[in-house]
């Protein structure tokens, strides 16, 4: 349970999940079923067997860092690098039954998010170390088809749902500049050619508020479009200002020093999406569209 690093991830891998399918079930005007729970446990497990193929094949470098050692239950002698692997690559074989159980688009959606999950740490091609692979990657694998493969469970067709997608891609591309950003002069003093690494500090900056900006631009095209109905824009927009007075936390979505004011108000923006998709899978559920 510990190499799944399932805490790091549930936040936001479950309300990713519940607006795609959500999305897809007011333009559909379908009814809700259990493919919801496969879908969503799918995506979960996906993400896990990306986090433990990186411990996996970050074991060797981790055990240099006395307190990146003490989070890797491989280097701290927890679990043997075979017992890993297997347990990942069945965890891995459990997320693709459950896709193949939420239907063919899923199943195939979720494959590539499968896919991802072991290239993007996998040594012989570690998409990660390739400048811009490394946030195309991310965005993908943590984000977007996290919705679109909720959203392929309940609909074949996402037309103007690609804004909802697009924005989640965006808004991932963001967080992952962001901790580059973050751990610039950590990363270079370690050698590392990350996409912030080679394009230097101020225009990694740049790029992660463009990406930011293009998230927002992709929200309110989609509330624009008519994509999210008029009694959730209703509720998000009371519980938005309730939302930031309320949650008050002392860091940014890793439990670090936010870097920026965007850092200060990344976990309020998470428990406020978190709450409007359940909120809106719940409208969904009870035939409010």
């Amino acid at each position: 349970m510990r190499l799944t690093r399932w805490k790091e991830y549930v936040t936001f891998v479950i309300p990713a999940t519940l607006a795609g399918a959500s999305l897809a079930l007011t333009r559909a005007d379908g009814a809700l079923d259990l493919r919801v729970l496969a879908v969503v446990l799918a995506n979960n497990l996906t993400v896990a067997y990306a986090f433990m193929v990186n411990d996996i094949e970050d074991a060797p470098d981790d055990a240099r860092d006395p307190a990146r050692a003490a989070r890797n239950p491989i280097t701290c002698g927890e679990v043997a690098p075979g017992v890993a692997w297997l347990s990942a690559l069945a965890v891995a074989a459990v997320a693709l039954l459950c896709y193949a159980l939420s239907g063919p688009l899923a199943f195939a959606v979720g494959a590539l998010g499968v896919a991802l999950s072991h290239f993007y740490s996998w040594k012989p091609v570690r998409l990660k170390a390739w400048p811009v692979l490394d946030v195309i990657s991310h965005a993908l694998m943590l984000s977007a088809l996290l919705v679109l493969v909720g959203y392929v469970t309940y609909h074949a067709n996402p037309g103007p749902a690609w804004l909802v997608i697009a924005g989640a891609f965006f808004g991932s591309a963001y967080g992952q500049l962001y901790n580059q950003v973050r751990d610039f002069e950590m990363d270079k003093a370690a050698g590392l050619h990350n996409t912030a690494i080679v394009a230097g500090a101020r225009a990694a900056r740049v790029l992660m508020y463009a990406m930011l900006v293009g998230a927002l631009i992709c929200g309110a095209l989609a509330l624009l479009s008519g994509l999210v109905p008029l009694w959730l824009i209703v509720v998000g927009a009371v519980a938005l200002p309730l939302t930031l007075l309320l949650f008050r936390p002392k860091g940014d979505m890793r439990g670090g020093k936010a870097a920026d004011v965007s850092g200060k108000v990344q976990v309020q923006v998470n428990v406020y999406l978190t709450a409007m998709s359940i909120l809106w899978l719940i409208g969904v559920a009870l035939g409010w569209g």
